[in-house]
């Protein structure tokens, strides 16, 4: 199951194992049992603290298995194997069962740790979800720091009866004491702030004694880090409020064209950037959603509201809040999100094997993830609003080279229809002729590019007509002392190195203004001079 290298890497995380792992693995005659046990093996020759115990018939999912450890109640399992982007989960749950300490903040420690009640976890996941990682790893962790907590976490793909049943059609989704509890990545701080019901309030008053910082950073995306650690480097105090550390680049699968890194992914990309803010003297406060910008008054400071009631002031602003994906803005693609309706492929195709679904979008990341869908779907039908398709041609020659896949152009999506719990169908008018069409499928992929996070900023900083924040070539607003980098402005190309300099460049903008706005006048003499 694992390869030579992959064993030695994994016998060198083992060693770091303080006390004994028991895995209680739960089994029936199938195939994929045999191969959970291929990969059970492999681990547990790997360290002499691993044993491994076959059940049957024990009432559990099958295949699947349990990680505890002798004299502690720790209740973590995995339905299925956890190879692909979940591998690492398995190996970190395995260090954390086995004494191993997380790197998760002290505070945040207790924090899990004094939960009261009991919280029965499921989280449904695919292997190919960047997402899902961070939810399965944080609830593993929460189980193993608290006995009133257990976590499954389940491949989707493999126990497909289940997904239908309760109707999961996105990853990850989570489940409370059986109760749906919510859908997408979370960190442990989201998933501990709605269970702690203080938590919020607690943070808000810590957030209301913050002193003014000289730059503050609005969003954790690159564009925000980059401003972060180029402000920090000037030695001034510096701020960061972002509503999920990594911004858009957490929901990016491969990210082939960093100058330098020949290969990453999102999620790897996003906790490097935040580990390189957090070496410097940056107050990092995350899981804050900026609600309100308030321009310098008599004290020249700008305000930024936070939506827990809490605000911070400071002398400079970056705006970096990002984009998020476009919706079509059509009836049903509310009231079906996360029932059909989806914005990942890479996350949710798994989930629709077999199925018929559609891609709205002809640009590289529609007739991207109409090709990765092709390879797991039955059908997939490709709806473009304009009279081509806007990808690169080998994008498209690659498209139009797959049996199962039919294009559509000059089409305008309509209506998502439905049964009142998932997707049924498309309803799109032909632009050329104005017919209605109706399509029969099961799944519909969003991928018409991005809108900027920037509602909370009209009336107070000047916008384009398409929501970006106007900027000049410093990266200042329309607003004094406020500067934006990033997706959210003006500045073509959404890529990821333009977001950086963007940020580095509005950082040093902002410094430049500090240093301007503090010297003292001269005297009219020597102006005189």
């Amino acid at each position: 199951m694992l390869d030579h290298d992959l064993k030695t890497q994994l016998k060198a995380y083992l060693e770091r194992l303080q006390r004994p792992v028991a895995i209680l693995a739960s089994v029936d005659d199938g195939e994929k049992s045999k191969e959970m046990l291929e990969l059970l093996e492999d681990i547990r020759s790997q360290s002499d603290r691993i044993t491994v115990e076959l059940r049957r018939d024990d009432g559990e999912r099958t295949p699947s298995f349990a990680l505890t450890s002798p004299g502690h109640d720790i209740q973590v399992r995995f339905a299925g194997l956890p190879m692909g982007h979940e591998f690492t989960s398995l190996v970190l749950a395995l260090l954390q069962v086995g004494g191993h300490p997380s790197k998760a903040g002290a505070e945040l420690i207790e924090q899990v740790a004094n939960l009261e009640g009991e919280f029965r976890f499921e989280t449904y996941y695919s292997l190919s979800c960047q997402n899902c990682p961070d939810v399965v790893q944080a609830l593993n962790l929460a189980a193993v720091l608290n006995p009133n907590i257990s976590h499954v976490a389940i491949d989707g793909a493999l126990f497909q009866g289940e997904v239908d049943a309760r109707e999961v059609m996105s990853v990850p989704t989570i489940f409370l004491n059986g109760e749906p509890f919510d859908q997408g990545r979370m960190t442990l701080e989201q998933i501990v702030a709605r269970l702690d019901t203080g938590a919020a309030r607690r943070e808000a008053a810590k957030i209301a004694n913050k002193d003014a910082f000289d730059v503050l950073v609005v969003g954790g995306g690159p564009a925000g880090a980059a401003a972060a650690i180029y402000a920090a480097r000037k030695g001034i105090r510096t701020g960061v409020a972002a509503e999920r550390f990594g911004g858009q680049v957490l929901d990016t699968m491969a990210i082939e064209n960093f100058i330098s890194v020949q290969h990453t992914e999102g999620p790897k990309l996003a906790a490097a950037l935040e580990q390189h803010v957090r070496e410097y003297d940056v107050d990092v406060m995350d899981l804050q959603r900026a609600t309100q910008l308030v321009p310098a008054g008599a004290d020249g400071l700008v305000e930024v509201k936070l939506e827990n009631g809490a605000s911070l002031k400071s002398r400079t602003i970056v705006l970096s809040t990002g984009a998020r994906w476009r919706q079509i803005g059509v009836p049903g693609e509310d009231r079906y999100r996360n029932k059909g309706v989806a914005y990942c492929p890479h996350c949710d195709g798994p989930l629709f094997k077999g199925k018929r679904v559609a891609v709205i979008g002809g640009g590289n990341s529609g007739v991207e993830a109409a090709i990765d869908l092709a390879g797991i779907v039955g059908h997939v039908t490709l709806v473009e609003f304009d009279a081509k398709l806007r990808a690169d041609e080998v994008l498209q020659r690659k498209l139009r080279s797959l049996k199962n896949v039919r294009i559509v152009v000059s089409a305008q999506t309509t209506e998502v229809l439905g049964d009142g719990s998932r997707v049924t169908g498309l309803v799109y008018k032909d632009r050329a002729g104005g017919d209605a069409h109706r399509i029969e499928l099961e799944g519909v992929f969003v991928q018409i590019g991005l809108l900027p996070n920037t509602e909370w900023l009209k009336g107070t900083v000047e916008l384009s007509p398409r929501g970006e924040i106007l900027v000049d070539d410093r990266g200042q607003t329309s607003v004094p002392g406020v500067f934006a980098a990033g997706d959210c402005t003006t500045v073509p190309y959404k890529q990821i190195v333009i977001a950086m300099g963007e940020g580095s460049k509005a950082a040093l903008a902002a410094f430049d203004h500090l240093i301007r706005a503090s010297a003292p006048v001269e005297p009219v003499e020597a102006q005189a001079a």
